[in-house]
């Protein structure tokens, strides 16, 4: 059973100076069509958000965009996509991102990007969800995060109690398989869970 259905992809509402960022959301796109993957971005039709939402559709896959009011003449809301969510702030609509999806991946993106991501590390860390995320990391883009955070773990600032468990992924075609991997794994710790903690999770 796949128990990976919708994905929340974070991503830059530019393309990026490296033009294998932009073929990887394609790639990325395409992997979720064709395994009935359906993704949930920031609703835009511009940049990264763009390139992934557009191949979607084009391979027949479902594209659910969740973007607040403000952004949606800055980031050219996708009229193409088959759900598109307007939220009144920028909070609602990261707490529907998160509602709506199983799992997370950042591919390369700027500092709202990075601000999600973290979100999500965040309240992993803390125990409010064990939804897996994974950093796409097209030609090490994500190498210097990964060096501040070992450096906050040589720190002692990330702990052993409080680990932060973020899955890597430098070619597109391991992402999916890295994502399955981790959900099964966290659905079978929570089946030996006491329910009420499992529940909090």
């Amino acid at each position: 059973m796949n128990i990976i259905k919708t994905v929340c992809v974070y991503c830059g509402s530019g393309p990026g100076t490296n033009p294998n960022f932009v073929k990887a959301a394609v790639a990325l796109g395409k992997a979720f069509a064709r395994n009935n993957v359906g993704l949930v971005y920031g609703g835009g039709s511009v940049g990264l958000m763009g390139a992934i939402a557009t191949s979607v559709l084009d391979n027949g896959g479902t594209v659910t965009g969740i973007i607040p009011d403000f952004l949606t003449s800055r980031e050219h809301a996708l009229a193409r996509v088959q759900e598109m969510i307007v939220t009144r702030d920028m909070h609602e609509r990261k707490r529907l991102m998160f509602e709506r999806s199983d799992a997370f991946i950042a591919l390369p993106g700027g500092v709202g990007t990075l601000e999600e991501l973290v979100e999500q590390l965040t309240w992993q860390q803390l125990g409010r969800h064990a939804k897996p995320i994974l950093l796409a990391n097209v030609d090490g883009f994500w190498e210097p995060l990964l060096a501040l955070l070992a450096h906050m773990r040589s720190t002692a600032f990330i702990r052993p109690t409080l680990a932060v468990n973020v899955l890597q992924a430098e070619r597109v075609e391991d992402i999916l398989p890295k994502l399955r991997a981790a959900a099964t794994l966290a659905r079978d710790a929570s089946k030996e869970m006491p329910a009420d903690v499992a529940d909090r999770l």
